[in-house]
């Protein structure tokens, strides 16, 4: 290869061909870094659920499971990303015998993935509280009367389980019917409510010209602590695409 060809082939490569690169040198975390990709795929528009990310498990026979569950919180002060979910479930019941797990958000849009690996603790009750307090009165009445992961005869069953539970809570129907269900009270069900996932390791990727993509990958000690875990210093380096 001519030195003019090795130039332009290496101009290609290195990102003058607006291939998106991860800072030099890499940040002492990753976590900034998460929360300004995760707030720019939130606000460009047209990604649907930008926040939604893939959490696998496994159970106690070694076999691994995968679904889509909504990234909540990132607190990025301790490392940790919170999501919510039913804790009679398949993953809640993984979760128990197994508290580590893995998590995926990709933004095919963006270029942009974000892989984490780590341990899982149940979020504070009053964090729970908290956020189920915000959702909308469907999404609430729905986990009252949802036993998640269990069969079910029909959709018609499902529904009429919803309404029973209605009933149950005393809720007053008028303001679902006629109305749009604010100021329904609908307190948190015991068997719902959040994780906190506690990153051991974090891997960010950006797509890069000719397949050469940008990875760098972050890893950390954990340590167990009245409030989760604490993390020690980060470990960083580069990876190979």
């Amino acid at each position: 290869m001519s030195e003019h060809n090795a130039e332009r082939s290496a101009g290609f490569f290195d990102g003058s061909y607006d291939a998106e690169q991860l800072p030099d040198p890499l940040p002492a975390s990753p976590f900034p870094m998460f929360e300004d990709w995760l707030a720019e795929a939130q606000g460009l528009g047209g990604i649907p659920n930008p926040d939604a990310m893939c959490l696998s498990t496994v159970d106690a026979g070694g076999q691994a499971s995968s679904r889509m569950v909504l990234c909540k919180q990132i607190m990025a002060g301790d490392g940790a990303v919170v999501f919510y979910t039913n804790y009679d479930s398949r993953k809640a019941r993984e979760l128990a015998g197994n508290p580590r797990c893995a998590l995926l958000l990709h933004w095919d849009r963006l270029g942009r993935q974000v892989r984490i690996e780590g341990r899982v603790t149940r979020a504070p009750a009053a964090m729970s509280d908290a956020y189920f307090a915000t959702r909308r009165w469907e999404s609430r009445l729905g986990a009252h009367a949802s036993d998640q992961s269990q069969p079910i005869g029909s959709r018609a069953e499902l529904v009429e389980r919803v309404m029973e539970k209605a009933l149950e809570l005393e809720l007053d129907l008028s303001k679902i019917i006629d109305g749009d269900g604010r100021g329904l009270v609908i307190p948190r069900p015991a068997n719902w409510g959040g994780y906190i996932v506690w990153a051991s390791g974090v891997e960010l990727w950006c797509d890069g010209a000719g397949r050469v993509h940008e990875r760098a990958r972050w890893d950390r000690e954990l340590t167990e602590s009245d409030n989760g875990y604490s993390g020690g210093t980060w470990r960083v380096s580069r990876l190979q695409p």
